[in-house]
């Protein structure tokens, strides 16, 4: 099977693989070779995979998404996810991108509720004055 994840900006992994393993919204599921055609939608979690001709697992931590099965296609599109050679260190790499969101995202309410501000105290202006 050929395994793709597609975020917006770039393919992240594109790559032979025997076995594929996610966590969709109806539990956690596998995928062989020769199983029928589906999609699913995943939420956050540990997506895994064995490399043809590896018997090591790889990981990579996923945002929520879509998997779709077609043949011996397996298509992930998800917003983001990560790398990671080993659960340990997917979850330091983890731990260091959800900090960075976490103040991205800060800095956009900060602005928002600036912004909301400023409307709110122009908006009572013109009411006083006009």
């Amino acid at each position: 099977m050929r395994l793709r994840i597609f975020l917006p900006t770039r393919v992240l992994v594109d790559e032979a693989v025997n076995r594929v393993s996610a966590e969709g919204l109806g539990g956690c599921f596998g995928i062989l070779p020769a199983h029928q055609d589906w999609v699913a939608g995943l939420v956050p979690g540990i997506l895994s995979y064995v490399r043809t001709g590896e018997d090591k697992e790889a990981f990579v931590a996923v945002d929520e998404g879509t998997l779709v099965k077609i043949g011996g296609e397996v298509n992930v599109s998800t917003r983001h996810a990560v790398l990671g050679g080993d659960l340990g260190e997917l979850e330091r790499t983890i731990r260091e991108e959800f900090s960075f969101y976490s103040q991205r995202e800060r800095m956009a309410r900060d602005a928002a509720a600036k912004i909301e501000a400023g409307f709110i105290r122009r908006f009572l202006e013109v009411r006083q004055h006009g």
